[in-house]
């Protein structure tokens, strides 16, 4: 009796975990089904753009090549902004979701600055290179260019990652104004100021203010008279958000000098162009003809140097510091003064007018700066510093005219953003402490990169700062330019850097 009560329990039992098998395989089939048709509808066009509150995603994916192509193929949303399947395509799906729903509820699209979302280094957080790779395995079809060709073993072989949005930024979403790369027919020729052509040269007899002419153009650009003297250069360790490099404060001693009102000019920079330059040229051909001897100027673009947002006052962008050495070579020239690039010390006297602030007016950088988890939130202070520096906050993402800004205490225009501008001397990160020059500095005598100053319409608070320094990148910034050798004239890859100019007091001497 006792061994059938037994059985009798043990054979309960296992009916029991049979049936309890029977549901959970039929749970689990249930939820996988529910799963896999989750993802499937949270992963349509239609539903992303439900969601995203873009104003211009869904129409600018449509124009681009990723729709709108001759082989009628469509790539989806989460083909690009989504990892493949097994690369961790779940866990970014649901922090990007997370993201895009926060977004959607809390922020008001109004205050969202599209335009900078754009910049290559947003677009690179939301796009995988594993997914572009997952489409485009073969780099080298049989259509692919030369210049292609040239870029894609560079991506193969760089040292430094190269990222596909390196060259293929619009591939996925149409953007009429990002013309890095497209042609640009009118370079050089159009041409905005009106009047008959100068004469000659502005003629100084004093050291004052002057307004200097362009002979045989009719383009002209102030010169503001710098008395030079005593001031303190670099930052305080107590100043807010400062680099290593901007110190030791050390005491500068400048003789006086001109310096420009204002960065200089497509006008300006395309009249250069227009009379040293040789249609036609390539990379490595040397030309020495022209009105103006023994000065070639830059080769042709292979781009849209200004990236369509208009030339005329707006700073020249893109050449590099050879081309704007050079630049200043031939105004040299043609005017018979002395015009060359301003020292670092130069610069930053310059850009202080007078004050040993963190900037030319009042302000904290860390209520002024975007950074850190709060600022998300509660956003920055943009008191004073708006109506002072085109940088990320107000720019929009692009260069401005110099009317956008008031002037520094010396009476200069966009000294702190706008464009970083290129400076005389080499950098090095240590040289504040092993300078012993205390008179008229120039920089270390040799080095790779160059200083450059002022930071950009790109730039943060913190890095808009007088005392603020950072170096050309050479190797960075010829990335995507395909051709053998680099371009020694244009930047592929940098656009918020340009340059104003200095000239000599010497330059008095010579006009006498």
């Amino acid at each position: 009796m006792i061994f059938r009560k037994k059985i009798q329990r043990t054979s309960v039992s296992r009916n029991t975990k049979y049936w309890f098998f029977i549901s959970g395989l039929v749970v689990f089939a249930l939820l996988t089904f529910s799963y896999k048709k989750a993802i499937d509808i949270t992963s349509t066009d239609k539903f992303c753009a439900s969601c995203h509150v873009h104003p211009d995603a869904d129409r600018s994916w449509k124009l681009s090549t990723h729709y709108n192509n001759k082989s009628g193929v469509v790539v989806h949303c989460v083909e690009c902004h989504l990892p493949p399947r097994g690369q961790g395509f779940f866990l970014a799906k649901a922090r990007t979701g997370l993201k895009d729903l926060y977004g959607y509820i809390f922020k008001d699209t109004a205050d969202i600055d599209w335009e900078m979302k754009k910049l290559l280094e947003y677009a690179k957080k939301h796009v995988y290179e594993s997914s572009c790779i997952e489409c485009h395995e073969n780099l080298y079809p049989v259509t692919l260019s030369v210049n292609g060709g040239n870029a894609h073993l560079l991506y193969e072989t760089s040292k430094d990652p190269v990222h596909c949005l390196n060259c293929h930024l619009n591939v996925g979403h149409y953007d009429k104004h990002a013309a890095l790369h497209a042609a640009d027919s009118s370079f050089g020729i159009t041409v905005t100021s009106t009047g008959p052509p100068f004469p000659e040269a502005a003629k100084v007899e004093r050291f004052e203010d002057f307004t200097e002419m362009i002979p045989g153009t009719r383009v002209s650009f102030d010169m503001v008279a710098l008395p030079g003297g005593k001031f303190r250069m670099g930052s305080g360790e107590n100043e807010p958000l400062r680099n290593d490099d901007e110190g030791p404060v050390r005491e500068v001693t400048l003789s006086p000098f001109w310096i420009g009102r204002t960065e200089v000019t497509w006008d300006e920079y395309l009249a250069f162009f227009r009379e040293t330059s040789s249609q036609g040229r390539t990379e490595g051909q040397v030309v020495t003809t022209g009105k103006t001897d023994a000065i070639s100027g830059a080769t042709p673009p292979w781009g849209a140097p200004d990236q369509g947002w208009g030339k005329g006052a707006r700073p020249a962008i893109t050449m590099t510091w050879h081309a704007a050495s050079v630049y200043c070579q031939w105004l040299s020239q043609v005017t018979g003064k002395k015009y060359r690039l301003p020292t670092e010390a130069e610069w930053e006297y310059a850009c202080r007018g007078g004050t040993e602030t963190p900037y030319f007016f009042e302000g904290n950088p860390k209520k002024f700066t975007s950074r850190g988890f709060l600022k998300k939130f509660i956003g920055p202070d943009t008191a004073n510093i708006a109506s002072s520096v085109v940088y990320m906050v107000n720019s929009p993402a692009r260069t401005q005219e110099p009317s956008f800004v008031r002037p520094n205490p010396f009476g200069l225009l966009n000294m702190l953003g706008n464009v970083a501008e290129f400076c005389l001397d080499y950098y090095s990160a240590d040289y504040y402490a092993a300078d012993s020059v205390r008179v008229n500095p120039r920089g270390p005598a040799r080095g790779k990169e160059h200083v450059i100053r002022g930071g950009s319409f790109r730039s943060d608070a913190k890095d808009v700062r007088s005392a603020a320094r950072a170096s050309t990148r050479t190797d960075a910034w010829l990335v995507t330019d395909p051709q053998m050798p680099k371009s020694i004239w244009w930047y592929s890859d940098c656009i918020d850097v340009g340059f104003r100019v200095v000239c000599e007091i010497d330059s008095l001497k010579s006009e006498r």
